[in-house]
């Protein structure tokens, strides 16, 4: 049985819906268990948009996306995935002809917190790659520049692990809003992710002895090839994705440091090992 259930507008802007397809992937608690059970006991969530699960299509799910920040003002929680796109007067992207831009700013002067869902969302992402002719920015970037204070945790992944999802509307369920003292210098809980990639890569062994792959599909750490293991905050080791299933180093493939707020520029090419110097901006960077 639902306990009190606190509203979520899920607004999508410059992405791919990866993100979305990622969480509906979720294994425990999967979708279904998310969006209908208790997730903390006595509270849990209610969708009350997403473009891509909801029913209702054009004006009629327009007209729930414009009622919810008057009449649930300072009580709803918006999640963003993808890039704002700010160039040409937003109109690189618009959500029934109104820049996302616009709709995102307004959506946010009404909730209580912003949860940025993905790298795009987060920090822009793809989107903000260069040249990034859109102007595409991370909805925290967007806020900084509209004036509008409200906190914004950011879930960053491309995609993100739906754990992460999970956990982060766990603590804020369960504890509220969190401090400062709850996040890292890129906006994300230190909770969910804290931990460098490279302490509990089951490749490390090969890196303590120097043992090197050569090319890919040989036995050895892969930072020679291009890893970002080593400047790069996630829990893939522990979680693995689908089901569990597999992660991109057991699959032979390096860590291309997607839930960092430099990515992808500052990783790219991504099977090039970095120099000294970008090394050393790399690792402030992901600190």
């Amino acid at each position: 049985m639902r306990g009190e259930a606190r509203t979520v507008v899920w607004f999508q802007a410059a992405g791919c819906t990866g993100c979305s397809v990622s969480l509906m992937n979720a294994a425990y608690p999967d979708i279904k268990n998310l969006l209908l059970d208790e997730i903390v006991p006595g509270k849990g969530i209610a969708l009350v948009f997403h473009a891509t699960l909801m029913g209702p299509t054009g004006r009629p799910a327009l007209e729930v996306l414009e009622k919810i920040p008057a009449e649930e003002a300072g009580e709803y929680v918006l999640v963003v995935e993808g890039a704002i796109p700010t160039a040409a007067g937003g109109r690189y992207g618009t959500v029934g002809e109104v820049p996302m831009r616009e709709r995102a700013a307004e959506l946010a002067r009404g909730a209580l917190a912003v949860l940025a869902f993905g790298t795009c969302a987060s920090y822009g992402g793809i989107p903000s790659g260069a040249p990034n002719p859109t102007g595409a920015v991370g909805v925290g970037e967007l806020l900084r520049r509209e004036g509008i204070e409200v906190p914004v945790v950011n879930v960053p992944g491309c995609p993100p692990h739906p754990r992460w999802f999970v956990e982060t509307v766990v603590i804020l369920l369960a504890r509220g809003l969190p401090g400062p003292e709850d996040m890292d210098d890129a906006g994300r809980l230190k909770s969910v992710y804290s931990g460098l990639i490279h302490e509990h890569c089951p490749r490390r062994p090969d890196f303590d002895v120097a043992r090197f792959a050569p090319y890919f599909g040989e036995r050895g750490c892969l930072y020679e090839l291009g890893c970002k293991g080593p400047f790069t905050d996630a829990a893939c080791p522990e979680h693995a994705w689908n089901g569990g299933v597999n992660w991109c180093i057991r699959a032979g493939h390096p860590c291309i440091g997607c839930v960092e707020p430099d990515f992808p520029d500052s990783f790219s090419p991504f099977f090039r090992k970095l120099s000294l110097e970008e090394e050393k901006a790399t690792y402030r960077g992901a600190r």
